[in-house]
């Protein structure tokens, strides 16, 4: 193989070579489609987001006959389907900032424009021959990192309550952060976003155990549509934006700044209405200060059920009633 060569190729450039019948989907070697319509729709999502998506490796070969190029997607088959399937209308997806999902036809001329003239990555294969295509597939087709419960059920689930989980917990990474609730390798490892999952999973059902299959059938069930989108939207940006304007010390130099703790502080705050703010920051202190002095035996069961087994239903439950009784 001579190299590869990587140039941008607009999304109207893959609609022209397809219906002029230059461009290859189905080499011998490629799988079927197997992607499913969340999985399309996510990647229309990320594309109208302007987000970047992987590279689509494509072999040039000549149509003698017909005296025309030939496109050959070597790796990118499932992304190129995807793309053409949204502007033929087979399936809609959703925009930024709009709740309703839309068909390519039903977008405005302004946003049918931008979308047909994003750019695309493209790693073209120069000189390559047949053995060289099946290299560069299994090598790009391979994994060696093993994914952590999070990880597969990102690769496992596109739709809809993936995307609203990963939405709100990338819009506060900075938030994360400042009050040193992840550190770095964990957000690497998405684990903000198993975090947030948890939230709204015990949001939608009530106190619940920490259970990784717990939320993988509540990614499934919300894999087509999530209907609580909007009302959990206003239960999340409530609590957080409460939490915001306290003063930073009483969560990041506090117990609170324990995920565990904070998940419960959560769930407290989401249920209270008309939050003195001043008084929570007080609040928040003292139970920091009782954390270590054990004052009383609430206090050192709530200690207990801060430093093990922190994720099961007795722990939680033994922690939302402590700071419930003294926010509440």
């Amino acid at each position: 193989m001579e190299r590869v060569e990587y140039q941008p190729l607009l999304i109207q450039d893959i609609l022209n070579y397809h219906r002029s019948e230059e461009l290859n989907l189905a080499p011998w070697y490629q799988r079927r489609s197997i992607w499913t319509t969340p999985q399309k729709a996510y990647l229309i999502n990320t594309l109208h987001e302007q987000k970047p998506v992987p590279a689509i490796y494509i072999r040039y070969s000549l149509d003698l006959e017909a005296a025309k190029t030939i496109r050959e997607v070597v790796d990118g088959q499932q992304r190129t389907r995807a793309i053409i399937d949204y502007c033929d209308n087979v399936f809609p997806a959703r925009l930024p900032f709009m709740e309703a999902k839309k068909t390519f036809s039903e977008l405005n001329r302004e946003q049918r424009t931008t979308f047909l003239l994003t750019a695309i990555p493209v790693g073209y294969l120069l000189g390559a021959t047949d053995e060289d295509v099946i290299d560069i597939f299994g090598r790009i087709n391979s994994v060696s990192k093993t994914l952590n419960s999070q990880e597969r059920r990102n690769a496992a689930y596109s739709g809809e309550f993936k995307q609203f989980c990963l939405s709100q917990a990338s819009s506060r990474i900075s938030l994360w952060r400042h009050y040193q609730l992840f550190s770095a390798t964990e957000i690497a490892r998405m684990g903000e976003v198993q975090f947030i999952s948890d939230v709204i999973l015990n949001m939608l059902r009530g106190l619940s155990d920490f259970s990784q299959p717990s939320l993988d059938r509540l990614y499934k069930e919300y894999e087509d549509d999530f209907p609580n989108h909007a009302s959990i939207i206003r239960r999340l940006d409530r609590v957080f934006d409460f939490i915001v304007q306290l003063d930073v010390s009483a969560i990041r130099d506090t117990i609170f700044a324990r995920q565990p703790i904070f998940f419960s502080l959560l769930l407290v705050l989401d249920s209270l209405k008309g939050l003195p703010k001043r008084k929570i920051e007080n609040l928040l202190h003292e139970m920091d200060h009782r954390f270590y002095e054990h004052q009383t035996p609430a206090d050192v069961d709530f200690a207990a059920a801060s430093m093990a087994t922190t994720q099961r239903i007795r722990q939680r439950t033994i922690r939302d009633k402590y700071i419930r009784g003294f926010l509440a």
